[in-house]
């Protein structure tokens, strides 16, 4: 426990960050499950879309240090290859 009151006040800071990035990382998990729902559906148009808004989620969430730079270079890699499985399989 902190005994400071400057202790105490960055506690209180850490734990908001902590719920904001929490809720960035539950969206962007959410996206890409919705995603890889519609690749598996082999519905492209809406893969397509869907695969769009997960890729600047994952940008987003990088660029404010909520991933890391290998993992969002690992998750948009994963995804496209997915997509690009399905629209070229036609």
């Amino acid at each position: 426990m902190p005994n400071t009151k400057s202790a105490k006040k960055e506690l209180r800071k850490s734990q908001k960050r902590q719920a904001h990035n929490q809720q960035i990382k539950n969206n962007l998990k959410d996206l890409i499950k919705k995603s890889r729902q519609a690749i598996e559906a082999k519905d492209n148009g809406q893969a397509t879309e869907l695969v769009a808004k997960s890729l600047k989620a994952i940008d987003k969430a990088a660029k404010k240090g909520i991933i890391k730079k290998n993992a969002r270079d690992r998750k948009k890699s994963r995804l496209h290859l997915r997509l690009n499985k399905i629209l070229t399989s036609k």
